[in-house]
């Protein structure tokens, strides 16, 4: 894609977002695409690319039950009977297939960081962990603190992501959430030792 196209899909993307979710997850979309643009200027790739799918990785997550899993299942894999339960873990995989078919976003890696961004998987691209990183630091997040963030951003991005991939997992244990059969094999590929209590 050149500048030019990202840019106006950037905007597209955007607009959309905006009309579809309620103003607080907008406001969130837009501080995870700037932190998402930040991290990728870190380490290099390209912000704007960074930004597209910080603005788009929850345009769906407002979606009616229907809607959600209709859109998820387009994108070639099943749709298993956890998510259907807990059918707002579809929104990543959702967003991804609008942003293909509606927004011609062909960027795979584009494309897996949104599919991907609640549960995460192992063996992401950078980018996949980064947008990953981004929807848990955004300052808008309670713990996110200046000092919580320039801990983090002074990190290589594989510990960055090790140590917020974490701190999320005893989070949403703790919390007694639902948890991604792929969110439970990344605590094994990265060998992450737990104490949940």
């Amino acid at each position: 894609m050149t500048k030019t196209s990202i840019s106006n899909k950037i905007t597209e993307i955007d607009s959309f977002t905006k009309q579809h979710v309620k103003l607080t997850r907008y406001e969130h979309s837009v501080r995870v695409a700037e932190m998402c643009s930040l991290l990728c200027e870190k380490n290099g790739i390209d912000k704007d690319i960074g930004y597209m799918a910080g603005i788009g990785h929850d345009m769906c997550k407002d979606f009616s039950a229907e809607e959600m899993i209709a859109l998820a299942g387009k994108d070639g894999n099943p749709v298993e009977d956890y998510e259907i339960k807990t059918y707002k873990l579809l929104h990543g995989r959702a967003a991804a297939v609008l942003m293909k078919e509606q927004f011609g976003v062909d960027d795979m890696q584009v494309l897996e960081a949104v599919t991907h961004h609640t549960s995460g998987f192992a063996g992401m691209c950078d980018l996949s962990k980064i947008l990953f990183i981004a929807d848990k630091i955004e300052p808008g997040r309670p713990q996110s603190t200046d000092e919580y963030r320039a801990r983090l951003l002074a990190m290589p991005l594989n510990e960055m992501f090790k140590t917020v991939f974490t701190e999320n997992y005893k989070y949403i244990k703790k919390k007694g959430f639902c948890i991604y059969p792929a969110t439970e094999k990344m605590v094994e590929y990265y060998d992450i030792k737990l104490d949940c209590q």
